[in-house]
């Protein structure tokens, strides 16, 4: 049907009609597209509120000779009883790897605990990292993660995972070998030495990640990373993971090294979530 305005100009209904449709289409959809948004967001805040919300100073028995060992613990045991302790680089505690444990707790679901183990010393260069590291007392690290674990069983996590980076990958399956309460192990780009444990009594899960460019000789290259694979071979529970043109520390995206290889921090961390979510089940 043909109508005149004011100005006798013609126009057509159907296209008045199709273009309010259009219009009010337009409308919904972009409410529906706002109210998708705003659900997403909304989830993700409540989260990342979870997440800091829950952040804490904590202060645990230890059997160290220095006594007590103090942690950043993260997370809510009301949403899971699945602990992951988080172990440091030779850099000491600091923020990135408390981001670190933040990223696999809320990826993973877990209550992650770092342990300070430098016991509020930091270093900044590798010269510092390596006098901290030197002069580290590695059993009584060892005792330290045996705290942590007992700290968030206490707290009412049912079964204790570890993982941990450099140093702290070595710490890691020294833990596994050494510490009753640790359920499964994820270290990254470490190895004990023979004087601390032998890697060969380890009967727990463990998931093991390295970079098959790790110039690291004795402690994290690929030939070490062999012999950890052939001691474990009697461990029906053991992986190996190798990521091509990865060099050490290839998980910190702070490292001077400039080794930080972003698609294959994704998939080891993605992996060690899933290993540790079936292990601590």
């Amino acid at each position: 049907m043909l109508f005149k305005n004011k100005k006798n100009e013609s126009f057509q209904t159907s296209s008045c009609c199709e273009t309010v449709v259009h219009c009010l289409n337009g409308f919904y959809f972009g409410y529906i597209s706002l109210a998708i948004i705003k659900v997403f967001l909304t989830n993700f805040l409540r989260q990342t509120f979870r997440i800091f919300n829950t952040m804490s100073k904590v202060t645990f028995d230890s059997t160290n000779a220095k006594g007590s060992c103090t942690g950043v613990l993260q997370g809510d045991v009301s949403q899971t009883k699945k602990g992951v302790i988080v172990l440091q680089e030779w850099w000491g505690m600091n923020e990135q790897i408390i981001k670190e444990a933040a990223l696999i707790g809320s990826q993973g679901n877990f209550v992650t605990l770092v342990p300070d183990l430098y016991r509020g010393e930091l270093a900044t260069d590798n010269e510092e990292a390596s006098h901290l590291m030197d002069n580290l007392d590695w059993k009584g690290a060892v005792a330290d993660i045996q705290g942590a674990a007992k700290f968030l069983i206490s707290k009412g996590c049912t079964k204790v995972g570890v993982t941990g980076f450099c140093m702290g990958g070595a710490l890691s399956l020294a833990a596994a070998a050494l510490v009753p309460e640790i359920s499964a192990a994820a270290p990254f780009y470490g190895i004990p030495s023979k004087g601390l444990c032998d890697v060969g009594t380890i009967t727990i899960p463990v998931q093991a990640h390295f970079g098959s460019t790790d110039d690291y000789i004795g402690f994290s290259s690929p030939a070490d990373a062999k012999l950890l694979a052939e001691k474990q071979k009697h461990n029906k529970n053991f992986e190996l993971f190798m990521y091509e043109g990865c060099g050490h520390a290839f998980t910190n995206p702070t490292g001077p090294l400039g080794n930080y290889n972003e698609d294959a921090c994704t998939l080891a961390l993605g992996r060690m979530g899933e290993f540790m979510n079936k292990h601590l089940a």
